[in-house]
């Protein structure tokens, strides 16, 4: 009965030093976790599975594997939220498979993503038929983002015998105070463009904007970097 005792007190170490560790390290849910964050995830439980019935590994032994991967985990989300090119690299980024209603088979295939496996993404989302997808994109995560042609929305036009009207994408122009120059050329704008509707707002600085979307025809969505100091 004695050696049981040590494993319980290593076994309840363990689960509080995880479950700390996840809160410092801020995950939320397990639909949001990218590719890397699930391999670590494994590898972590894995390291202290094999330390609590390893009969020379001990609390210390325990707590040091916990520190040590969680500072690895800890530096990386440091490195992604400095350097804002590695986030790519390390946590993956969308993918349109689907661009006004039509499979991007490039992208599909780069993404090792074929029509079935789309279409069982798409059954998630209570699609059942890709004609009603007018756009669909491939997170990091692996689930897919859909947005509907006007005659499939809800409450459908179709429903409301209203004409169809074109659907247009949202694009992401300013993220964590850093222009979005890509999608400024795909949108066919300019950054003097950009900064005559920052100054209409009542904005001079990109670094003081957190993100900033435009979707043509419409006016920039703008979301500054709030202080919580102020708020409160």
């Amino acid at each position: 009965m004695n050696h049981y005792l040590p494993m319980l007190y290593e076994t309840l170490f363990g689960f509080v030093a995880l479950f700390t560790l996840t809160k410092i390290l801020g995950k939320t849910s397990i639909n949001q976790i990218t590719p890397f964050d699930f391999i670590s995830a494994l590898i972590l439980g894995e390291l202290v599975g094999n330390a609590l019935f390893d009969k020379n590994a001990g609390i210390l032994d325990i707590g040091f594997v916990i520190l040590l991967w969680g500072g690895l985990l800890l530096t990386l989300e440091i490195i992604t939220q400095k350097l804002k090119g590695t986030r790519s690299f390390l946590e993956g980024k969308p993918a349109i498979v689907v661009h006004n209603g039509k499979l991007i088979r490039d992208v599909m295939k780069k993404n090792r993503l074929d029509v079935n496996q789309l279409q069982h993404l798409l059954r998630e989302k209570s699609v059942f038929t890709i004609e009603e997808v007018q756009f669909a994109i491939l997170e990091s995560n692996g689930t897919v983002s859909v947005l509907r042609k006007s005659d499939y929305q809800t409450p459908s036009r179709k429903d409301l015998n209203l004409p169809p009207h074109e659907v247009k994408l949202s694009y992401t122009i300013i993220n964590d105070g850093e222009i979005i120059y890509d999608n400024l050329e795909e949108l066919g704008v300019t950054e003097e463009w950009l900064m005559d509707e920052m100054i209409q707002q009542g904005y001079t600085r990109i670094e003081d904007i957190f993100y900033a979307e435009y979707t043509k025809g419409q006016k920039l969505l703008i979301f500054p970097y709030i202080n919580k100091n102020k708020q409160n």
